[in-house]
């Protein structure tokens, strides 16, 4: 294998999580225990110091088609109404015309905020059921996989392009960054929005760690990407949303100097050896000992006669379910507001999925899947705390 970034072949295994399912691919009845495995590497490049997997489950099962929606979490759209009025308000406040193309744009909910600002809106989004939604709820949605093609059959430019949560995505990496820079307006700003590896790595939070996450980027490693394709970083943040997530904002190589507050970032990388194989490999042991430590607490809690269920059934949490092996030994079910998932199992695991207002009864403790809304989710059950209710977080991420 190659480098997915700088094409060398100097790469080394540092994470090993098994082989497992693919994440997304919730399960109907009929499904349960015909779901393939793949493999679950980490691999380091000694040239670039990009973390990648080395095996890629093709886009098509993946992304054609998927239960996943940015609309049903509050803070979620809220992070999102939030980053609109941020690009407006210090690039594009008085400007005509302007314009917003959204990659991986879901159910139409960043660019709902757009909307509501003024601006001319495209999502380009590969899932067939959530192009739908958002086509149906009045956001101009292109159902395909973005790419240099695409925007060459689009033939315009944008004022603003944003990618939020794909960027690790992409199995035609160099393809899209290119199309991104042929789509980019020479006055443009492209909003990368990513999650940040060394946060992934202080928080121990592993289960980020997925086949449809190709790719795992820190500020440096990010930037040979770019670079490579005439583009630069010249600002960014680190947000909560998602435990620990950059907000990038990039244009043109050249054009604008890097600010003050993201060559500090990128020094503390330097610092704290973020791009270093020592590190990665201390995060793998770190995630053994977490695993011991977790079934001790299930175990435990079993012992003592306690009801555990799953809350929340994200993507991320079957690969913290399937390494630890964790199944219907520990957990009855996993409790969920999509209701798209109403009905299915968990790949793997085969934990059943109930719809959280459909509840008749409540467990002894929820084990907190969904560990990156933690301040929603303590705040919205309150009430059932109150009642003696425990809620676990086998990820619990420092404040940002």
């Amino acid at each position: 294998m190659i480098c997915r970034v700088c094409d060398s072949s100097n790469l080394e295994l540092a994470i090993d999580l098994g082989h497992q399912p693919w994440c997304n691919h919730f399960l109907k009845s009929e499904e349960v225990g015909k779901e393939p495995f793949y493999p679950l590497r980490v691999l380091y490049c000694h040239d670039c110091g990009t973390v990648q997997l080395d095996y890629t489950v093709k886009k098509e099962i993946m992304f054609g088609d998927h239960t996943y929606l940015s609309g049903v979490t509050k803070s979620l759209s809220e992070h999102f109404k939030n980053i609109a009025q941020e690009i407006d308000d210090r690039f594009f406040k008085n400007t005509p015309n302007k314009s917003v193309l959204d990659i991986g744009s879901n159910d139409g909910t960043q660019l709902k905020h757009f909307q509501a600002l003024g601006y001319d809106v495209l999502g380009v989004e590969s899932s067939k059921t959530t192009a739908k939604i958002a086509t149906d709820a009045g956001v101009p949605t292109l159902n395909d996989f973005f790419n240099l093609e695409v925007v060459k059959r689009l033939d315009r430019q944008f004022h603003a392009i944003n990618a939020a949560g794909v960027f690790f995505h992409l199995e035609e990496l160099h393809s899209v960054t290119e199309g991104i820079r042929e789509a980019l307006r020479e006055d443009g700003v492209f909003v990368v929005q990513f999650l940040y590896m060394k946060r992934i790595v202080d928080n121990l939070a592993f289960d980020q760690i997925y086949h449809e996450h190709l790719l795992y980027y820190n500020l440096n490693t990010i930037e040979v990407l770019l670079n490579r394709h005439g583009l630069s970083m010249f600002d960014a943040y680190l947000s909560p949303i998602h435990g620990g997530s950059i907000i990038g904002f990039v244009t043109h190589k050249g054009t604008k100097e890097p600010s003050e507050r993201l060559l500090k970032m990128r020094q503390a990388e330097v610092d704290e050896k973020s791009n270093e194989l020592s590190t990665y490999l201390d995060f793998s042991k770190r995630i053994e000992q977490m695993k011991v430590d977790n079934l001790a607490y299930l175990e435990q809690a079993k012992k003592d006669g306690k009801t555990i269920w799953g809350f929340g059934a994200p993507v991320k949490g079957n690969t913290l379910l399937n390494y630890f092996g964790i199944g219907t030994q520990y957990l009855d079910y996993l409790v969920e507001k999509n209701e798209l998932r109403r009905g299915l199992y968990s790949p793997g695991m085969h934990i059943p999925i109930v719809i959280e207002k459909e509840l008749t009864k409540l467990p002894d403790i929820y084990y907190v899947l969904a560990w990156n809304f933690k301040k929603e989710i303590l705040a919205n059950n309150q009430t059932l705390i109150d009642q003696g209710i425990e809620f676990y977080f086998p990820v619990d991420p420092t404040e940002v």
